[in-house]
């Protein structure tokens, strides 16, 4: 904090510190989104393509349903409508966190089952011929495949996440967003909404556009591979 406020005066450094300190929130909150709805998504994926019909059909409905429900909504309902009409405390932190899992869950399912199914169908005939069971055909010989194919786009969607969390301040949840609006609502000389989210939208930026750059990267190797 006293960097900053060497570095662009009391006012600005103060309020960019704040701005820096409530980032991490942001990456907490992806970071649980990401691997909690990549690890349900790797599920759905499973059930998608599996030879069971009821649960091919249970992931089409999961994922038909939440690719269908803004995320916006489900913030709504899981941070604001739950709560009220129950009568229970949920935290914040937990309606965000669910909400942003359910939404990439459905969505990061979409893009496995992609990569898996452009695998050749003869490397299924393949380990079938074999005497492969389905999960050991997917495990030992289609997943390895799938897996390079699905990176990239595993990758850049982590960027859709991270600006998905930007929604999370209707609920209170006290990320960069929900700070950046606070600061720019004190009606404080110099913390007017022109100033505040030009910064909060280039510390977005510096999250996201790592990741897209990585993303181009890893294409470009699974293209030239």
């Amino acid at each position: 904090m006293n960097f900053m406020e060497n570095l662009f005066g009391p006012f600005y450094g103060n309020m960019i510190g704040l701005l820096l300190s409530a980032t991490r929130y942001t990456i907490y909150l992806s970071l649980a989104a990401f691997f909690g709805g990549g690890l349900l998504g790797l599920i759905l994926t499973v059930f998608k393509i599996s030879p069971s019909r009821i649960l091919r059909w249970f992931a089409t409905g999961y994922i038909w349903l939440f690719q269908s429900i803004p995320l916006l909504m489900l913030l709504f309902l899981l941070g604001l409508g739950v709560p009220t009409f129950y009568q229970i405390d949920i935290p914040p932190w937990l309606a965000a966190g669910t909400a942003l899992t359910l939404f990439t869950s459905a969505y990061m399912s979409e893009v496995w089952r992609g990569a898996l199914e452009s695998i050749p169908t003869g490397q299924w005939e393949a380990g079938k011929a074999v005497g492969l069971t389905f999960m050991q055909n997917l495990c030992w010989i289609i997943a390895p495949q799938a897996f390079r194919i699905a990176i990239p786009s595993t990758v850049g969607f982590m960027i859709q996440v991270i600006k998905g969390t930007s929604m999370a301040y209707i609920i209170d949840y006290d990320d960069l967003m929900r700070w950046g609006k606070r600061i720019a609502n004190s009606q404080l000389d110099g913390a007017e909404p022109f100033v505040v989210f030009p910064i909060v939208a280039l510390i977005y930026f510096s999250l996201c556009f790592p990741l897209s750059l990585w993303a181009k990267h890893l294409e470009k190797q699974a293209r030239d591979s």
